[in-house]
């Protein structure tokens, strides 16, 4: 875990009991109260590797506009009708393929305060019966448990999340963060999701990450405190000897924890937006994953030659089923080509991709997803 170097407040939120729980878990860090995040920028401008040095200052501060959000998907692409909760910004790993590097100017660790706002927009949300079902989580713009050190919100949010059977709340990780969920009354509506990826690509484009078998081990901490699972292996990157790592990796998966309790798994393909290209050309100069076989996908993203997306999509699906035949397996943003020629179905087949994925919460985490 990055050591926070240094604590910036908005002066609007100091008194807060948010911030002085922050304060408390960082007692040696210097604290600088701020009048707005622009004094926080032009430190972390001067900088040599702003990037870098975003990940050790922590800001806290509002957030000014809603903090339920629409997964950011497009038309061309099948989107899984996720919805964001957003709780920060940025993150103290260090992935060479990670979008929010190019897409903070400069990134910096943001954590949002106010968050009585945040659970009053919970509560319309559990209200609601227009849709009756919810999905969310919180790992968009941030990792969902880097925080934990410092503010401790699953001791919040997961038994909020339990006294209610209409929302479900995924946690996506690549730590091992997970203490805190000890003893939570969950009531299985928070979800316990990783993003895995074989070792030898935690090892070169996945800095300051928790390793493959240590990612697992806390999935299956979890699974015994009986959490609902899930898992992303995203991004999927091709590389010399990729086939026998990623069948290594889908082997160990389903000897650490039971499929039984896996609510989905997605699978993506590495993409990037052009702007990402000279960011990780610069800051992971021995990096090989942008020298590939790509074209430009149909929402401006840099994505493998279809063909290539298709056989390693078919070669994972294939060695995941034979240890699960019956998890629930989607893709994140193909397009139906994709799917019919790697599954042999379009979920539209099914009634879209949300029903597959409601129903798949339905049965794993007792939630009640139609009328």
């Amino acid at each position: 875990m990055t050591m926070i170097s240094r604590l910036y407040i908005d002066e609007a939120v100091v008194d807060y009991h948010v911030v002085g729980t922050v304060r408390k878990s960082l007692p040696a860090v210097p604290v600088s109260i701020v009048p707005d995040a622009v004094k926080v920028h032009e430190a972390l401008a001067t900088k040599q590797d702003p990037i870098a040095a975003g990940k050790r200052v922590l800001f806290l501060t509002r957030n000014k506009g809603s903090f339920l959000k629409k997964c950011p998907g497009t038309k061309s692409y099948i989107c899984c009708g996720y919805q964001i909760l957003h709780i920060g910004t940025y993150c103290t790993m260090d992935c060479a393929y990670c979008i929010l590097q190019s897409y903070f100017h400069p990134p910096v660790l943001q954590y949002f305060v106010n968050q009585e706002r945040l659970f009053e927009e919970l509560d319309v949300i559990v209200r609601s019966e227009n849709p009756l079902f919810h999905r969310i989580g919180t790992g968009e713009f941030t990792d969902s448990l880097i925080w934990e050190p410092w503010t401790e919100l699953s001791r919040s949010l997961v038994p909020y999340f339990a006294q209610q059977d209409r929302v479900v709340l995924e946690l996506k990780t690549k730590t091992t963060a997970v203490e805190n969920l000890r003893g939570l009354e969950h009531n299985k509506k928070t979800i316990m999701a990783w993003s895995l990826n074989t070792p030898a690509v935690i090892r070169s484009e996945e800095r300051g990450t928790a390793g493959m078998r240590a990612r697992l081990r806390a999935a299956a901490q979890c699974e015994t405190w009986g959490y609902p699972l899930a898992f992303h292996f995203d991004p999927l990157i091709l590389y010399e000897g990729w086939e026998k790592d990623y069948k290594r990796l889908v082997r160990e998966l389903f000897t650490s924890v039971s499929a039984q309790n896996i609510v989905w798994i997605s699978l993506g393909s590495f993409r990037f937006m052009p702007s990402l290209k000279p960011v990780i050309q610069k800051r992971f100069q021995k990096s090989k994953i942008i020298y590939g076989e790509f074209i430009q996908g149909l929402d401006g993203k840099t994505r493998y030659f279809k063909p290539l997306r298709i056989e390693l999509y078919k070669k994972m699906a294939a060695w995941i089923k034979e240890l699960a035949p019956d998890v629930m397996l989607y893709f994140c943003m193909e397009d139906k080509d994709v799917w019919e020629r790697a599954l042999g179905f379009v979920p539209e087949d099914r009634g879209g991709l949300s029903k597959m994925l409601d129903e798949s919460a339905a049965r794993h985490c007792g939630v009640v997803v139609g009328q």
